[in-house]
């Protein structure tokens, strides 16, 4: 969790700001700890966030009141994230919410499907809140989705002074690196679609906070089926690649 004195610098920075209609995040993920680690990076900047676990209640969401910006996974449950893009693209309420697709399928082609389908942005899991924050006001401020300043929060309108007070503050909850020496041993696993050994090669440790991190270890398959993910929090092998 964000400390006290985090919170009450960034009140203080922002409270002779000029007021302005928050924007309104809607945030699709299946997964409950990832909505609320982007769900605090965003209302840290000042933004209201609605939240969906599947391609159907995102949808419902959108389109009972657009949003200033989508933020979506691919995997979805009833609607997948292409589906998704493709509906509020086509849909007139939503044809100029921009879109933002943040996933775990780092495979070839995905983030060209995903444009295809109507996203404007793509980014691959994990994500350091940093890089959400700065595409959120690359894609608010920008002209092709018209003027949308009306909803940025005041203290995230400036491309000078935001990503600083970002980088301080998130840090502390959301400090996330590379090793190959985390902090759970890798497990010893073989390829579900070859049953040959999985070589082990660095893994993901991060969170909303030292107390609660998480572990994704990365798999290369020794017979060239692709690159895997474990992750410990529920013991899930994905293929990546």
């Amino acid at each position: 969790m964000f400390e006290q004195s985090d919170k009450a610098a960034l009140a203080t920075s922002t409270s002779h700001a000029p007021a302005t209609r928050p924007a309104r995040i809607l945030v699709v993920d299946p997964d409950d700890d990832t909505r609320a680690l982007y769900r605090q990076a965003f209302q840290l900047a000042g933004c209201d966030v609605v939240e969906a676990a599947d391609g159907r209640d995102a949808l419902t969401k959108a389109l009972v009141r657009a949003p200033a910006l989508v933020v979506t996974e691919i995997r979805l449950a009833f609607v997948d994230g292409y589906a998704l893009c493709d509906i509020l693209r086509r849909d007139h309420a939503t044809t100029t919410v921009p879109i933002l697709v943040v996933t775990a399928d780092a495979r070839p082609g995905t983030a060209d499907r995903a444009r295809t389908a109507g996203a404007d942005g793509v980014l691959v899991k994990p994500t350091e809140p940093e890089a959400l924050l700065a595409e959120m006001q690359r894609l608010l401020t920008d002209p092709r989705y018209g003027d949308r300043s009306v909803l940025m929060p005041a203290h995230a309108s400036s491309q000078t002074v935001r990503p600083k007070q970002a980088r301080i503050r998130l840090s502390k909850s959301f400090a996330r690196f590379v090793t190959t020496d985390p902090p759970s041993s890798p497990p010893d696993l073989v390829c579900p679609l070859c049953d040959q050994p999985l070589v082990y090669k660095h893994s993901y440790v991060g969170g909303v906070s030292a107390k609660n991190a998480e572990q994704w270890d990365v798999y290369v398959c020794s017979a060239s089926c692709g690159t895997f993910q474990y992750r410990h929090r529920t013991r899930k092998l994905g293929h990546s690649a």
